[in-house]
């Protein structure tokens, strides 16, 4: 004989699709640090993040936003954009002694040559070791935004080089 309801109700973030619980476990066994890239329509973020009993600890974070404030004049949604908030939080985890990682793309679709993979690739050319296979890379001239005009090109190049030089 069954009591009760006869349906299991899912965790909150679960329903409100925000958390992969049976992946973001899989993960988290892994002991590994997670190269955590969320694209929206405006902004890029990218965090190295670590797995603790106490509560997950950020090494190194960037964003599209502060792309911008560097001096960065183009969209901040763009696979340019991506490439540049990987490369800077590639950077930054360097800093902060971040030697490998894994890539954790929660619930954003694998479509070869996406913005997840520039800032997966901008990482990788920042010094972090991240598994990948090279076919979902985007184009070097995409990352470098030459598919959209020769501006944003230099743009990238200079402004690679601001986050090279920084502290």
């Amino acid at each position: 004989m069954v009591h009760g309801p006869k349906e299991i109700v899912k965790f909150r973030r679960e329903r409100e699709l925000k958390t992969d619980y049976k992946k973001r476990l899989a993960l988290l066994r892994s002991r590994s640090v997670r190269l955590v890239v969320r694209v929206s329509n405006k902004n890029v973020i990218c965090q190295l993040i670590a797995h603790a009993d106490e509560g997950d600890k950020v090494f190194a974070s960037g964003n599209s936003k502060e792309l911008q404030k560097m001096g960065w004049s183009g969209a901040r949604g763009n696979t340019p954009a991506a490439y540049l908030t990987g490369y800077l939080c590639g950077k930054k985890g360097k800093k902060s002694g971040v030697q490998k990682a894994i890539l954790d793309i929660g619930f954003q679709s694998i479509v070869k040559g996406s913005s997840v993979f520039a800032a997966l690739k901008g990482a990788v050319d920042a010094g972090v070791e991240i598994p990948y296979d090279i076919s979902v890379l985007p184009s070097q001239e995409r990352l470098d935004g030459a598919h959209i005009n020769d501006k944003v090109k230099s743009q990238v190049a200079e402004m690679k080089k601001k986050i090279d030089s920084m502290k």
